[in-house]
């Protein structure tokens, strides 16, 4: 995908998977084609199930809607989604009704980091293995994290705001920080806002991926600052809809080119922001995504289904595993920057949701 940069901590994972497979003839250093596997405990079939941290949120829609094509393709027969509505607690309820289901897999993508740890502990006594999608969790076991490089989101909303604002007063609408994601992409926007661009002064407002929070502090915040000349929204498929709709109200919705345009970077690649994008209406977006999330997280739990287990490297598929301090790996997929340059790029999986 074209505009695809690596956060600082990638391209360090990369140096070091390289050096490492450069000592290793024969390992698969992360290959999903040539894994390295233990005795095998299994021939990847039964029921997988799949949790869902939400679906008022079109980018969660669009995965939720990839699951079952991507169970197909990777022969993975996954149960019907179940939906945790930004609840944490619920998430662990429907972990467990999923185990007493009889699941042999677990496909879930954690509202907590913390929280989630309850869950993967009794899906560990159960001897069931678990694949993390776009969050990763504090503690616990899990086969394989699926996400993102979120330092790498942060990086790049302010280099983008940086060199589009120069000067001046930005926003982070803040995720909810119980989540990683939510902290890693506030401190790598506030760090390297300090470093490379200390002419902005950062505004920030916690909303917790929820769209009226974002939208009545974005509210108070602009009548208190009325020279706000960025915004970086940290999930796109929550905060679009209510950035425009407040910056509308105030005679502040200005196209791209024109005085008075606030710049906008957004965060998750889905068609409503390419939209707005053409219409000048923000600036770039982010582009998370959905579709490898699914298709990854069920070519992992297939892979953990049959005795499976990997290393940090370099992948087939243009990404790179990591492993955590505590011991998880992850396996960090490719988020292109999109701009009004590439936003009609057919590879952007954006550009091929109907």
């Amino acid at each position: 995908m074209t505009g695809r940069t690596v956060g600082n901590r990638t391209r360090a994972a990369r140096t070091v998977a390289l050096a490492a497979c450069a000592s290793l003839v024969l390992a698969a250093c992360g290959s999903t084609k040539d894994t390295q596997a233990d005795t095998a405990k299994g021939d990847g079939s039964g029921k997988v199930g799949v949790i869902l941290p939400l679906l008022t949120s079109p980018f969660w829609q669009s995965y939720n809607d990839y699951v079952p094509k991507m169970a197909k393709s990777e022969d993975v027969d996954a149960l019907k989604t179940v939906n945790s509505n930004s609840d944490p607690a619920q998430q662990i309820t429907d972990i467990n009704n999923q185990l007493n289901q009889g699941v042999k897999g677990l496909v879930v993508a954690p509202l907590d980091s913390a929280a989630i740890s309850a869950g993967l502990d009794q899906a560990e006594r159960k001897g069931v293995p678990v694949i993390a999608v776009d969050v990763a969790p504090e503690k616990g076991k899990v086969a394989m994290i699926v996400r993102a490089n979120n330092v790498s989101y942060g990086e790049k909303a302010c280099e983008f705001l940086g060199k589009t604002v120069k000067s001046g007063k930005v926003v982070q609408i803040m995720g909810d920080l119980a989540s990683v994601n939510g902290r890693e992409r506030s401190e790598a926007f506030r760090e390297c806002v300090k470093k490379n661009h200390p002419k902005l002064k950062v505004l920030e407002i916690p909303a917790k991926w929820e769209s009226d929070a974002a939208a009545s502090k974005l509210d108070t915040l602009l009548n208190a600052n009325p020279d706000i000349k960025g915004i970086y929204l940290q999930a796109g498929g929550v905060y679009l809809a209510p950035t425009l709709q407040t910056l509308k109200s105030k005679n502040l919705l200005k196209k791209a080119g024109t005085p008075g345009h606030i710049a906008i970077v957004s965060n998750d690649g889905i068609p409503q922001e390419f939209d707005a994008i053409r219409k000048g209406e923000i600036d770039a977006t982010i582009s998370q995504p959905a579709d490898t999330y699914a298709k990854y997280g069920m070519h992992y739990i297939r892979a953990a289904m049959e005795g499976k287990t990997f290393k940090p490297g370099p992948t087939d598929h243009d990404s790179v595993i990591v492993k955590h301090p505590n011991g998880m790996l992850e396996d960090q997929l490719p988020a292109p920057l999109v701009t009004k340059e590439n936003v009609d790029d057919p590879e952007l999986w954006g550009n091929t949701v109907k």
